[in-house]
């Protein structure tokens, strides 16, 4: 038997023919390339949202070890 488990849990080679079936039978040849093609922009887009969360957590990670050149005050506030 031609089993995915870690991809596809116990479903066999004639259950994903089944279900790939149906769903050429809701969706239409016409539609699917469609829903895959929004699909494939979604994905995308995560993967760009993704990376730019993981760039902007470099940034901070950077700006953190980053030692201060200049400190901003020597501890004496003054007032006028």
């Amino acid at each position: 038997m031609l089993a995915y488990p870690l991809l596809f849990g116990s479903l066999g080679f004639w259950e994903i023919v089944l279900i790939v079936l149906v769903i050429l039978l809701l969706f239409g040849g016409k539609k699917i390339p469609e829903l895959m093609r929004g699909l494939g922009k979604g994905v995308k887009s995560f993967k760009q949202g993704m990376n730019e969360v993981e760039k902007e957590i470099r940034d901070v990670e950077k700006e953190l070890d980053k030692p201060a050149d200049k400190p901003e005050g020597n501890g004496s506030a003054k007032t006028e």
